[in-house]
């Protein structure tokens, strides 16, 4: 019986993980594939690949169960949010929304407008997914009768989200960070401020260049937009409830899912008060396969068929995959054979930084999940932070401005795919208006080499 090699190198770890960086990449990218494809082929050739390494299939499954296992609470989420959607559509919430945006916020001002609405709104709900799919959806409707460049509007949309989600303490991202780093939730999202804030102030200052008169034109379909808006969907003031509820359980500080189920639950009810005589199957479908939208109008049709649970069960598919990923390179040791000799060797703040921001982005680009691109880094560069002197919130804050923010830019990424699928617009073309995600993390980069911002542990 062959004797068992599971240590794996560095160089090893370093070429399995290009060749699943380059098959993600040459599928997703150069063939323009789903991403679930190229994913599950890399999971196919990593097992393949532990097995000629003489790894049991015990230990290969435990890496996989152990990944998923991490995902549960965001997958039931995500089947939350298709349910969510497809609710406040046929409850009018959404196309109240959208008319009162058309009346409210300025033509001229509308993209940095969207990016300051979304930021606020998400740092009250603490969920960038919420915010994307819910008055993001508004937004990007407005902006698309408008004639506004629609990759500039979802940039603006998702800036915004990844802004409220990054600095609101109900978000799950925001809590997992802290959590991973030992660090005080508090004192981590005020740590946050010294590369959010300047991210944020020329975002706001590049969407004002970029969006400023460019939906000047295009009132006529705007208002025969609103004309079928109001023809079709129960537009009223009670929009405001579902959506004063959300910042009421927010300042509760409700967790998510009992946030989303109280909110669908209001949204049912609402669609009984202005629909008297529906049934509960037809509630049930509009839940389940979501809302279908039967205007006469293609642009509002297109933009408010959507939703229902069978929606998020793509983007259901790839957390899994992803997951079971992660969970194979953390079980199978490749992440630790990258990451531990580089933690060593890191030895002035800058470097650490860097290194931390590398490999956010690195575990982003490679496995695709937002949270495992704050847990591997985290474990893997806590130790060195203490060592160099620097406190855990200085870590917190560079493992959420190389991963949490970063994945929505991946289009492999699961926040990449759950934003591209939303808003109807792919990964690579809002990659350059998402300004907060990109700027993020050079902001990290001039705290650490500056040393401004940059909290130590002897620091009170």
């Amino acid at each position: 019986m062959k004797k068992m090699r599971t240590k794996v190198g560095f160089s090893e770890a370093l070429v399995v993980l290009i060749i699943m960086l380059t098959i993600m990449g040459v599928g997703v990218i150069g063939f323009g594939l789903s991403p679930q494809t190229p994913v599950m082929l890399v999971i196919a050739l990593i097992m393949l690949w532990a097995r000629l390494r003489h790894f049991e299939f015990t230990v290969i499954n435990k890496g996989i169960q152990e990944g998923i296992e991490t995902g549960i609470i965001p997958i039931f989420i995500f089947i939350l949010v298709g349910a969510l959607i497809s609710t406040w559509i046929a409850a009018g919430i959404i196309p109240s929304l959208m008319v009162f945006g058309f009346k409210l916020i300025s033509v001229r001002w509308f993209v940095p407008s969207v990016f300051v609405v979304c930021a606020l709104v998400g740092t009250s709900v603490g969920s960038a997914f919420t915010v994307i799919s819910t008055v993001g959806i508004a937004f990007f409707g407005m902006g698309m009768t408008m004639g506004v460049n629609p990759a500039l509007v979802a940039g603006a949309i998702i800036s915004g989200a990844v802004f409220g989600d990054k600095s609101s303490p109900l978000s799950e991202s925001t809590n997992l960070t802290a959590a991973v780093v030992g660090a005080d939730l508090f004192k981590h999202i005020e740590n946050l401020m010294w590369t959010t804030i300047p991210a944020f102030i020329i975002s706001l200052l590049g969407f004002t260049i970029l969006g400023h008169g460019a939906a000047a034109a295009n009132f006529g379909k705007i208002n025969r937009t609103v004309a079928v808006l109001t023809q079709n969907f129960n537009v009223s003031l009670w929009a405001i409830v579902p959506i004063s509820l959300m910042f009421i359980c927010a300042w509760r500080k409700m967790p998510a899912i009992p946030t989303l189920f109280l909110n669908i639950f209001i949204s049912v009810l609402m669609i009984f008060i202005e629909q008297p005589s529906i049934s509960l199957k037809k509630i049930a479908a509009i839940i389940e396969t979501g809302f279908v939208a039967k205007s006469g109008n293609t642009d509002v049709d297109m933009l408010l068929t959507r939703g229902g649970i069978s929606s998020m069960m793509g983007t259901v598919s790839l957390i899994v995959l992803t997951l079971s990923l992660g969970g194979l390179l953390m079980k199978l040791g490749l992440i630790d054979a990258i990451m531990d000799p580089l933690a060593k060797r890191l030895n002035t703040d800058g470097k650490l930084v860097t290194a931390g921001i590398v490999a956010g982005i690195g575990v982003n680009l490679f496995i695709g999940e937002q949270f495992l691109s704050v847990i591997l880094p985290g474990k893997a560069f806590k130790k060195a932070f203490n060592q160099a002197g620097l406190a855990n919130v200085a870590l917190g804050r560079v493992l959420e401005d190389g991963g949490t923010v970063i994945n929505y830019l991946v289009p492999w990424g699961v926040a990449g795919v759950f934003a591209a699928n939303t808003l109807g617009v792919p990964t690579l073309d809002y990659l350059p208006f998402t300004f907060f995600s990109l700027l993020s993390p050079i902001f990290s980069l001039l705290s650490g080499y500056t040393g401004i911002g940059l909290k130590r542990i002897t620091d009170k």
